[in-house]
């Protein structure tokens, strides 16, 4: 098995390899086609996550080095434990990432986002940056159909992420307006799935014109440059009317955070995303005075992952742009998404 991974927080991935891993119990090895590059990768890899007033998430204590990143994976199976049962060698499927651990209370009712010991492919145990992986189960297993390989590998966590945000808005109505802040991978898709999921004008807030672009040509009735977070703020509410019914923050950083939340009508929700990090300033009076609600949006469960694979067969949702790269090129991947420069997104495959 060839492996990119973490030797040591924030320094270069390196090329590893080891034996192939012989599948146990429910397990399934898969054989990589493709795997995304998400945002995500890039706080793990860093080791850790921001939470504001020099407070860090330190990873060290929640992950054994080195480390296989990668939670966007499609891969052909290779080879099953003798307790496998559902699916046949040489079938392809997008890895289903977010598991839990299957022993605990949240996880026995079906709630296995909400579990404090999750097994995630790529966070918790090796993922997707490699030629071969484990799946634990034939259930997180999502086929696919005639969807091309490396655009479903997205779907596992740029799509999932967008489409369970945009869930929880579901109840926007056709006069109402739905700000997307940030046009990266995730909000993308989120601009494409838009339509899909609700009735709601899309208004799209990026610093790029380029991804401003593209969410205009993706759907987005109007684009704000949010360089300038006051004047975007002012835009926002003159194209409104007073403020959005909702907001969804892609980005998760604190001007981002602050657009969405000061962008809201009264009554408005701001679903928070990204995970860029910090904290921001929040006026608790202006909750009850304008109605307003916070709710984090963490990626989505199996049966969200179901139901939008639904839609992507169907020919529903239009694809995001995508690049890919070879595996081996992971490392300039990773610094072309932390400046900014992925366009949709990048894709890695063992096979080039």
């Amino acid at each position: 098995m060839h492996s990119q991974q973490i030797i040591q927080f924030g320094e270069p991935l390196e090329a590893r390899d080891y034996p192939t891993p012989e599948p146990k119990g429910t397990e399934v090895l898969m054989k990589i086609d493709a795997c995304g590059v998400c945002h995500s990768d890039l706080h793990i890899w860093e080791g850790f996550f921001d939470l504001g007033g020099g407070d860090k998430m330190d990873l060290l204590t929640r992950m054994k080095l080195p480390f296989t990143l990668g939670h966007e994976v499609v891969g052909e199976v290779a080879a099953l434990g003798p307790d496998a049962e559902g699916v046949e060698i040489g079938e392809k499927y997008i890895v289903f990432p977010w598991i839990g651990c299957g022993a605990c209370a949240v996880c026995k009712a079906g709630d296995e986002l909400l579990c404090m010991s999750p097994k995630t492919v790529g966070t918790r145990y090796n993922g997707g940056y490699a030629d071969e992986v484990i799946a634990p189960h034939p259930r997180y297993l999502i086929p696919y159909g005639n969807v091309p390989t490396e655009l479903a590998c997205t779907y596992a966590c740029s799509g999932l992420t967008a489409y369970s945000a945009l869930k929880k808005l579901s109840h926007l109505g056709e006069d109402d307006y739905l700000v997307i802040i940030g046009a990266g991978g995730v909000g993308l898709s989120a601009v494409h799935f838009a339509a899909s999921v609700v009735k709601a004008k899309i208004i799209v807030a990026d610093i790029d014109d380029t991804k401003r672009a593209i969410a205009r040509q993706s759907g987005a009735c109007e684009t704000i440059d949010n360089s300038d977070p006051e004047l975007a703020l002012a835009k926002l509410q003159e194209i409104t009317g007073g403020g959005a019914r909702g907001a969804i923050d892609f980005v998760g950083a604190p001007a981002t955070g602050l657009l969405g939340f000061n962008g809201l009508c009264k009554g408005g929700t701001l679903i928070s995303v990204g995970l860029y990090g910090s904290s921001m300033p929040l006026s608790l009076a202006m909750l009850p005075l304008m109605m307003r609600t916070i709710q984090g949006s963490y990626v989505g469960t199996l049966e969200e992952m179901h139901e939008l694979m639904e839609l992507v067969r169907a020919g529903k949702i239009a694809p995001i742009p995508y690049e890919v790269r070879p595996l081996d090129e992971v490392n300039n991947a990773l610094m072309d998404l932390k400046a900014g420069k992925a366009k949709g997104r990048i894709v890695l495959s063992p096979h080039r």
